[in-house]
C-alpha cells in the first residue's frame, strides 16, 4: 500500500499530492503548520497541537477552513489509511492560490493538507552519549516582527542557524534573541540543571511555546523539581551541570557541549535522564 496524505477533504497517493505553484504558502511562506507525534496508534496531545494550529492562524490572519473536530478526524483518518502507530505528523494550512502580488485576499481558499511518516531527527546514539551544539550568529526573529510563537511556514530564520550548526560540524545551534539572551535552538527548546534547579527561557524571550516543552515542565513539576523560567546567558550554559533539548520530533535529547565547552561530566546528566525516562514511559504507555 503506497502512502496516502489527506489533501482539501481526500486521501491521495503521495504521487498525487500537489498544490498549485502560485499558492501563496510557497510563493511568500504565507501559512501555518504543526508537528504532532504518534504512539502506538495515539496522538500526544493533539487538542493542545491543534489549539496552537489555529492559534498561529489566527495570528496571521488566516481562517482554517476547518473546526478543530474536523481536522482532528482528519489527523487520525491519516494515520489509519497509512497504517501507522509510531508516528511524525505534519498538519498544513496554506493561504492558497493567489496571484504573484502580496495581497492575501486575492486568494481564493485555504489549502490544508496532513502528512503522516516515520521520523529520527537525531541518530540513536546521541540520546545515549549527547549531543553537542554551538551558538549561532544568526539571531532569532524578534517579537514585533514574525512572532516566534507563531508556527509560520517561513523558517528561513531557522534555517540560517542550521546551516552554521552544519558548517561546524554539529547538529544543532543555540538561538539568541534581539537583547542577547539564549531564545532556543533552530527546531527545540532548550533546558539547563543548576544545583539541581531546571531552567529554561521564558515565553518572553521569543521562543516557541514547545508541546514537549510544556510537558516537560508538567513531569517536572509532578517530580518535585524546582523550575525557573528566566532569561539565560550563554554564560549560563556553560556553567550549567547539565542541558538539555526538547521537541515534538527530537522528544529529550541530551546536550553534553556547547562551543567547544563540556557540559557537567560531558556526559547526559542524572536530571536530564530522570526526566526523559518519565517522558518516554509517559508517551507510551
Amino acid at each position: 500500500m503506497g502512502q496516502k496524505v489527506w489533501l482539501n477533504g481526500e486521501l491521495v497517493d503521495r504521487e498525487d499530492a500537489k498544490i498549485s505553484v502560485f499558492d501563496h504558502g510557497l510563493l511568500y511562506g504565507d501559512g501555518v503548520f504543526e508537528g504532532i507525534r504518534s504512539y502506538g496508534g495515539r496522538v500526544f496531545r493533539l487538542k493542545e497541537h491543534i489549539r496552537r494550529l489555529f492559534d498561529s492562524a489566527n495570528g496571521i490572519r488566516l481562517t482554517v477552513p476547518m473546526t478543530a473536530d474536523e481536522v482532528t478526524k482528519a489527523v487520525t483518518d491519516t494515520l489509519q489509511a497509512n497504517g501507522l502507530k509510531d508516528a511524525y505528523i505534519r498538519v498544513v494550512v496554506t493561504r492558497g492560490v493567489g496571484t504573484l502580488g502580496l495581497d492575501p485576499n486575492r486568494c481564493r481558499s485555504p489549502n490544508v493538507f496532513i502528512i503522516t511518516d516515520k521520523i529520527e531527527l537525531y541518530p540513536r546514539e546521541l540520546y545515549e552519549n549527547g549531543l553537542e551544539i554551538i551558538t549561532a550568529a544568526t539571531m532569532r526573529n524578534h517579537p514585533n516582527a514574525v512572532n516566534p510563537r507563531i508556527k509560520s511556514l517561513n523558517y528561513l530564520n531557522n534555517i540560517l542557524a542550521k546551516i552554521e550548526a552544519i558548517d561546524a560540524g554539529t547538529l544543532e545551534a543555540v538561538m539568541l534573541n534581539h537583547q542577547g539572551f539564549v531564545a532556543e535552538c533552530t527546531g527545540d527548546n532548550l533546558f539547563i540543571v543548576r544545583d539541581g534547579l531546571l531552567f529554561t527561557p521564558p515565553i518572553e524571550a521569543g521562543i516557541l511555546e514547545g508541546i514537549t516543552r510544556d510537558e516537560i515542565l508538567a513531569i517536572a513539576r509532578e517530580a518535585k523539581i524546582e523550575i525557573r523560567e528566566e532569561n539565560l546567558t550563554r554564560y549560563d550554559l556553560y556553567v550549567a551541570d547539565e542541558c538539555f533539548l526538547t521537541g515534538t520530533a527530537a522528544e529529550v535529547v541530551p546536550v553534553v557541549r556547547i562551543d567547544g565547552r563540556q557540559i557537567g561530566d560531558g556526559h547526559p546528566g542524572p536530571v536530564t535522564k530522570r526526566l526523559a525516562e518519565k517522558f518516554h514511559r509517559r508517551t507510551r504507555s
